[in-house]
């Protein structure tokens, strides 16, 4: 029996694929670590642990034998409840397409923040060590106008390529950053975001959660994500109002070169 019960709820096929469009639609945008990191998975809902490659020794039975145990990071399993009318998936059912699902929508919403806050700036009680957290570079201030974002950036990327650290670079910037920088000009005219992407080569995402920024380099292999259950609505109980329902993933995360970002503050 899959683990989501979907079949136990009272909702028709084509309400499920409305739920489903509608987290897809409001996930996508926000989930912006995942566009900075390795993705892998998803691994399935059986997938406990991320092995590590290593070993920690231990004490041998009887005192005589020599036993070293692996060591793995266990994944982490994120929820988000909400409720949704069966009066409003009736309506699904039928072929409404102005559906209320502000309950899902900021379910959505919740699970990315917590997603890109684990990966960028880490999740202790997880033991996620995010990207800025293990950066071994000094983070670089931003200055007090956008204007100077170029600059600081600049100085950030210089950074890395002096850890040897090469490109493309990824930028992820929270939600008012990312509105000042598309819409403030420099002196000359360019807009700061068009300014931001020559010096970086990739790519500028919104990141809900994010504090200041974070400087990424996308070159592989330094920042990896590992899913297990990916994000998907999974049915909990109903009532004769109302479906409980919820979103959930399973992940872990772990940086493997502290080199290869360093964090941009306020």
């Amino acid at each position: 029996m899959n683990h989501l019960l979907r079949s136990h709820a009272p909702i028709t096929d084509e309400a499920w694929q409305q739920l489903d469009d509608e987290a897809r639609q409001r996930l996508s945008p926000a989930l912006a670590a995942r566009k900075l990191v390795d993705f892998a998975g998803p691994l399935g809902w059986r997938h406990s642990a991320t092995d590590l490659g290593r070993t920690a020794e231990i004490g041998g039975p009887e005192g005589v034998l020599r036993a070293r145990q692996r060591k793995v990071l266990p994944l982490v399993e994120l929820r988000a409840p909400f409720t949704v009318s069966l009066d409003e998936l009736r309506d699904a059912g039928r072929g409404a397409l102005d559906v209320d699902l502000d309950a899902l929508d900021d379910a959505a919403r919740r699970v990315a923040r917590a997603e890109n806050v684990a990966v960028l700036h880490g999740w202790s009680e997880a033991g996620i060590v995010g990207i800025s957290e293990a950066s071994s570079l000094e983070a670089v201030s931003l200055g007090s106008s956008f204007a100077d974002y170029p600059s600081r950036v600049a100085t950030a990327v210089e950074g890395l390529l002096e850890r040897g650290v090469s490109g493309p670079y990824g930028l992820a910037l929270g939600p008012d950053g990312y509105t000042g920088v598309v819409e403030t000009t420099e002196h000359g005219g360019l807009v700061v975001f068009d300014h931001l992407r020559q010096i970086l080569g990739g790519p500028i995402v919104w990141a809900p959660g994010v504090r200041g920024a974070v400087l990424v380099s996308l070159r592989g292999g330094d920042h990896l994500f590992e899913s297990g259950q990916d994000i998907s609505i999974g049915y909990d109980h109903h009532d004769a109002e109302s479906v409980h329902l919820y979103l959930e993933e399973s992940f872990s995360f772990r940086v493997v070169t502290p080199d290869a970002g360093v964090a941009l503050t306020l």
